[in-house]
């Protein structure tokens, strides 16, 4: 596991890029936040293994597509021989998604956008700012080499009928992971899901197609009017802000524009207010690994409102942010470790049910 970072001197970074231009808008953004040094650039992984022992960074920028040595077999070996947060910096396309998950599922932290005619560089520059801070703090372990086919066993939780509960998960970073091992983990009878992980837009997409070949439940990003059901998790698509509605006894989402909350859209409280207000006792809410406060105040208001609430544990979090800060607030009922959260979900929408009969 790579050493705690100590938040009192700058994040040291290395920007790993084939393409000039983007090593140098990337150099010029990172230079401008006085909490973060660019120690050095590499054109290809081969320069980047090198710097990486000369210059000691606490994180590196990664591209995924490169001469000589792809950034995904780079990354695999890095995170075998030598753990080291990484932030991937893709190109918006589906191509570059996919590429982007697989780096993800590697050991990479988190994932940006390259700066382009979709995504403009003040864009990347305060989305890759907080992300490159929260990697600082990110907890990465060594990884054994995996063949791409290899495929875990993965015990699933039974359920004993289904329910019309609600639960509504918010995460950041290490989420993407944290999201797939719980999802994996449930039966197709489990209660809808709603998701909120701070992600770019068309990686959310990616992540979804990804899980859903892993799940029993269905996977998808959410798209305005979905209905929110049994056996069924809606993501928020990046960019977009997401809220729980109710029609009669159905609950569906709104998909929408507005400001950043908590620097982010969407935002975890955004969604977790929205289901405090039309879900209640109703649902059950779960704040995973991430950086900041997000979702924080949305989970205490879900709780006051009689929902049962959990908060991943620190010893099991990439990043013990959001989820300490809920627990600051009071807003978590139980304090699970990642390994437990799938089961306890379950368990509390269960007990909700029976509540309610």
């Amino acid at each position: 596991m790579n050493q705690p970072f100590d938040p009192s001197r700058k994040v040291r970074v290395l920007i790993v890029d084939d393409s000039a231009v983007v090593r140098q808008i990337l150099a010029q953004q990172l230079a401008g936040d006085h909490q973060i040094e660019v120690v050095g650039t590499a054109t290809d992984p081969y320069v980047a293994r090198d710097k990486i022992v000369e210059l000691q960074p606490d994180v590196l920028t990664l591209d995924i597509e490169m001469p000589r040595m792809d950034g995904l077999t780079f990354l695999r070996k890095l995170m075998h021989y030598h753990p080291i947060p990484a932030v991937i910096v893709s190109s918006l396309t589906p191509k570059g998604g996919e590429l982007a998950m697989e780096a993800i599922e590697a050991g990479a932290v988190d994932v940006v956008c390259k700066p382009g005619a979709a995504y403009k560089v003040g864009d990347l520059a305060v989305e890759l700012i907080d992300k490159i801070k929260a990697a600082a703090h990110a907890k990465v372990t060594k990884r054994e080499p995996v063949a791409p086919a290899a495929k875990a066993t993965i015990k699933r939780l039974s359920m004993t009928r289904t329910t019309h509960r609600v639960i509504a998960i918010g995460t950041s970073t290490g989420g993407t992971e944290a999201l797939r091992h719980v999802l994996s983990r449930l039966p197709g009878n489990s209660p809808g899901i709603v998701i909120v992980q701070h992600m770019p837009a068309q990686f959310t997409k990616a992540f979804a197609n990804s899980l859903n070949n892993n799940c029993e439940i269905q996977v998808k990003e959410a798209e305005n009017g979905d209905t929110v059901a049994p056996g069924k998790a809606l993501i928020a698509p990046g960019n977009f802000h997401m809220l729980l509605k109710r029609s009669g006894a159905v609950y569906m989402v709104e998909v929408k524009d507005g400001p950043r909350v908590n620097r982010h859209r969407p935002s975890v409280d955004v969604l977790f207010k929205s289901v405090a207000r039309y879900a209640g006792r109703n649902s059950v809410g779960v704040i995973m690994t991430g950086m900041g406060n997000d979702g924080a105040a949305g989970l205490k208001e879900m709780h006051d409102e009689g929902a049962s609430t959990i908060a991943q544990d620190e010893a099991s979090s990439v990043v013990f942010g959001m989820p300490r800060e809920a627990i600051a607030l009071g807003a978590a009922d139980h304090v699970t470790s990642l390994d437990r959260i799938a089961a306890k979900m379950l368990q509390l929408a269960e007990d909700s049910e029976n509540a309610a009969a």
